[in-house]
């Protein structure tokens, strides 16, 4: 269409082009190496979910659920999400294929697409990639340890600076409930210094007053209980096992009371790792125990643990270097005279590659000197070079010698070569 404008991608996303893709391959492939070989096994959901399934697991009164969701109706009038986040839909694939029946803990891991409307910024897109690791069927504490340890193994692995971890307990089911009776009477009594965002909270959602940047609420805050001063003996016990697993594996940790993660199934151990490289917007992991939320969303009773970190943010964060690309093998060449050479050139790139050779050839209508210029910066072992009269030019790029052969000599010769190296 004449004069038609640029059309550009959606405000708060992102391509992801050569290099990002390569080093973003980096990060999931040492996250795989990582999780499977402590025993995760990969999983992946659909991109887009029920919307019930995060009202009723991530919780209504939360910032995603209240005001970050992209939620649409489908041509059934069916309400639907693009997924916000990664555990909920991991506990549904668990209830839905009956994965109790297997041996638990049953573990997971993914490397996911998710979606939040929110402000965008560095290191925050509203289209997002997560690694991240579930594992379900067990309430040992040495899974709330190994799970810690595996995040913080993963982000060293891929040289995240100044790494800071903070661990907490949010306690059990029944000490939240009482707790956040005191904190909602601890916030009445201070509602006039509190944000108006806070304020609308105080009954579905107090805890996260903890996290609010109003100087009002920040002061009112400090005078506020904690929950760790309210945890059962039972609740107690389990995040000093925690602690003490944590110490015998010399994992370096804070304990912050007033660490609340945003979303409401947390339960227990929760953690959440920074990076001083990142400024303000510092997380770039963490997660914690939800064992009520299977059984919240139709499954049995079932404890369980997970964590997600956010792609985007180890890249900005870490040092990860992606490996150089291979060198090509063969690269076809023709001179452009010979009106059979483009069609004799294509099917030999075909046997070469049918043969395991990584091969390429001229697509662009380049002369055979800019061709070998290109051979030359995709670091092409050899090259061969199509003539008038059918026969072929097999240069080795590494000795500069020349040999003439038939068409369907080039491949084997090249691969005794090859193999000679």
């Amino acid at each position: 269409m004449s004069g038609a404008g640029k059309i550009k991608a959606p405000r708060g996303t992102s391509d992801v082009l050569g290099e990002q893709a390569a080093a973003r391959a980096v990060v999931e492939e040492r996250a795989r190496a990582l999780l499977e070989d402590a025993g995760y096994e990969r999983i992946e959901t659909p991109t887009f979910e029920a919307t019930e399934l995060f009202a009723r697991g991530v919780g209504a009164s939360t910032d995603i659920v209240q005001k970050e969701m992209y939620t649409f109706d489908d041509a059934s009038g069916r309400s639907l999400t693009l997924r916000p986040e990664g555990t909920a839909p991991v506990c549904r694939a668990y209830v839905e294929h009956g994965m109790h029946k297997l041996r638990q803990p049953v573990k997971l891991w993914y490397c996911s697409s998710f979606f939040r409307h929110e402000r965008a910024q560095a290191g925050r897109y509203r289209q997002f990639w997560q690694v991240g690791a579930e594992a379900l069927g067990s309430e040992d504490p040495a899974l709330d340890a190994e799970s810690i340890a595996l995040l913080a193994r993963l982000l060293e692995d891929l040289g995240v600076a100044q790494v800071r971890l903070r661990l907490s307990s949010l306690g059990g089911h029944a000490a939240r409930r009482e707790y956040r009776e005191r904190l909602s009477e601890h916030l009445r009594a201070n509602e006039e210094r509190l944000s108006e965002d806070v304020r609308a909270r105080i009954d579905q959602n107090p805890l996260r007053a903890f996290d609010s940047e109003h100087p009002g609420t920040r002061e009112a805050m400090r005078s506020a209980p904690l929950l760790s001063e309210h945890l059962s003996a039972q609740d107690a016990e389990h995040f000093a096992e925690v602690r003490a697993r944590l110490d015998a594996a010399g994992i370096v940790y804070e304990i912050d009371p007033t660490l609340v993660r945003g979303l409401d199934y947390y339960t227990r151990t929760v953690f959440e790792l920074t990076s001083e490289e990142l400024g303000a917007q510092s997380g770039v992991g963490g997660g914690g125990r939800y064992d009520g939320l299977v059984q919240e969303l139709g499954g049995p009773p079932t404890a369980g643990i997970g964590w997600a970190a956010g792609i985007e943010r180890i890249l900005l964060a870490g040092a990860v270097t992606p490996e150089a690309p291979a060198p090509v093998d063969l690269f076809v060449a023709y001179d452009g005279v010979a009106d059979h050479a483009p069609v004799a050139a294509y099917a030999l790139l075909t046997q070469a590659r049918a043969a395991g050779l990584r091969a390429r050839m001229e697509l662009a209508g380049r002369s055979l000197k800019n061709q070998l210029g290109y051979a030359n910066t995709l670091q092409s072992r050899y090259v061969a070079i199509f003539a008038d009269d059918g026969q072929v030019a097999l240069k080795d790029m590494g000795d500069g010698s020349q040999q003439t052969l038939g068409a369907d000599e080039v491949v084997h010769a090249v691969l005794r070569g090859l193999h000679a190296l």
